[in-house]
């Protein structure tokens, strides 16, 4: 007898469970939808239609390869984050709600303002510049990143987000100094990589074995990329603009001393949900 979308859903939501993932509800309907190419709320609308045997081969290798660690975004190609949809490939980092709190905070600085330009550095999905664009009207974005292949996914997302009026992606290395044609910035905001390279190791398997390295090694002390923020990047902020940066659990300190050393006046330390010191903001003067 034919399966249901509900059947599959059941199914999937087990095998999931007994492999000890933590939200297999969830996980389960977002692939099983994604694979039907519904909404979540389409697919439990049509829970009870017959499937395609072709349908339910699909769901056994997509469940296969969550089982064996892959996350969803990776396997379903997209993601959400702010409210707002990306394609996500493993050229990039999966979007965490941890940034959400660096555009709330950038939203907050600028609110209120008219024609402001902001660079989101190391943008990779182009998530944090992408939401500041549809929450801050007056904004003009550059986003930019190291990698071609980030960037391919960045403009796939502006174009998603009906955003090429307004945001335009350039390559550009944190590492190196700042292009001259790239101009001056009332903000710039960066979640750079951040995590110590002896630690990538000892990250989960779902982060170090599919997450790009090149966005998670932040250098010996996890620094090196703010030292460049709060150093060759500062002559890219207009005097009176804003630093934004995210940082890692028990760096803020670190940070901030990188951030005042550089010849910013610290402005702001705000703390995620979970009271963790998450987002630093230095003002130039």
């Amino acid at each position: 007898m034919p399966s249901t979308y509900n059947d599959i859903y059941l199914e999937a939501r087990r095998r999931l469970k007994a492999a000890g993932i933590a939200e297999f509800s969830l996980e389960a309907r977002i692939i099983l939808s994604s694979a039907a190419g519904k909404t979540r709320e389409e697919f439990i609308r049509d829970s009870r239609l017959y499937v395609s045997a072709e349908y339910e081969e699909k769901i056994q290798k997509l469940i296969e390869r969550r089982l064996e660690g892959e996350p969803v975004a990776y396997i379903t190609g997209e993601w959400e984050f702010y409210g707002i949809p990306l394609t996500i490939t493993r050229d990039v980092l999966i979007p965490r709600s941890d940034s959400e709190v660096l555009v709330d905070t950038a939203t907050e600085l600028l609110r209120g303002r008219q024609e402001v330009r902001i660079l989101d550095l190391c943008t990779g999905s182009g998530c944090i510049g992408i939401a500041l664009a549809q929450v801050v009207p007056g904004a003009r974005l550059v986003l930019s990143d190291v990698s071609a292949e980030a960037l391919k996914v960045c403009r796939l997302n502006v174009l998603k987000n009906h955003l090429t009026q307004r945001a335009t992606c350039v390559r550009a290395d944190v590492k190196e100094t700042p292009p001259m044609l790239l101009g001056t910035f009332d903000m710039i905001v960066c979640n750079p990589p951040y995590i110590p390279t002896s630690d990538i190791e000892g990250l989960d398997a779902s982060v170090k074995d599919y997450e790009p390295r090149g966005a998670l090694d932040g250098g010996a002390d996890g620094l090196d990329f703010y030292r460049y923020l709060a150093g060759i990047w500062r002559k890219a902020i207009k005097p009176g603009g804003y630093l934004a940066v995210e940082c890692g659990i028990g760096q803020s300190q670190e940070v901030k001393d990188i951030i005042t050393d550089g010849g910013f006046v610290h402005y702001r330390t705000v703390k995620d949900t979970q009271g963790i010191e998450r987002v630093l903001v230095g003002k130039a003067v």
